[in-house]
């Protein structure tokens, strides 16, 4: 008999509710969000232990997405903030030494945050935590398993990111 979850109690609860409930639609679409509510919460407990918040890896991710170096323009757009939303974060991480704001090479108006070997180190780290959970997570399914779970989730995503249809 195959294991059953959390989800299977779910749907089995709602489909003498919701007789036209399509069970697959819905096993799917409540694990997804228990999976990436699961990650949430094992991203921040791990952030923790490099004394990081969440908005602060984010942006250091974020930073560190763009080989270390970004204006801070890039820096709002990757985030979706507002400018002086991505100004107080690199102010407290200026302050903290894991960023720095330096000249560009390219244009002398302007300046760029530049990602310091302490950033670097804590961003690594908390990522390292993130990614062997991940790793063990996805690893209880084959190298086949994954490509066809990130082609279909691909799918989908593609889906939501079209207007919906009247």
């Amino acid at each position: 008999m195959e294991h059953r979850d959390w989800t299977d109690g779910h749907v089995a609860r709602w489909l003498p509710v919701l007789p036209h409930l399509d069970p697959d639609v819905e096993a799917a679409v409540t694990r997804m969000k228990l999976v990436t509510k699961y990650l949430r919460r094992f991203r921040e407990n791990s952030l923790v232990d490099f004394d990081l918040q969440r908005h602060e890896f984010d942006t250091l991710h974020a930073l560190a997405g763009r080989h270390g170096r970004a204006v801070p323009s890039q820096l709002a757009d990757d985030l979706g903030l507002a400018p002086p939303s991505v100004t107080a974060r690199v102010d407290a991480l200026v302050a903290r030494g894991f960023v720095r704001r330096t000249p560009s090479a390219t244009d002398r108006r302007r300046i760029d945050i530049e990602l310091t070997e302490d950033g670097r180190a804590a961003w690594l780290g908390a990522m390292d935590i993130l990614g062997h959970e991940e790793y063990r997570l996805l690893g209880t399914l084959s190298a086949d398993e994954r490509r066809t779970l990130s082609d279909l989730l691909r799918r989908i995503m593609l889906a939501a990111e079209q207007p919906p249809t009247p």
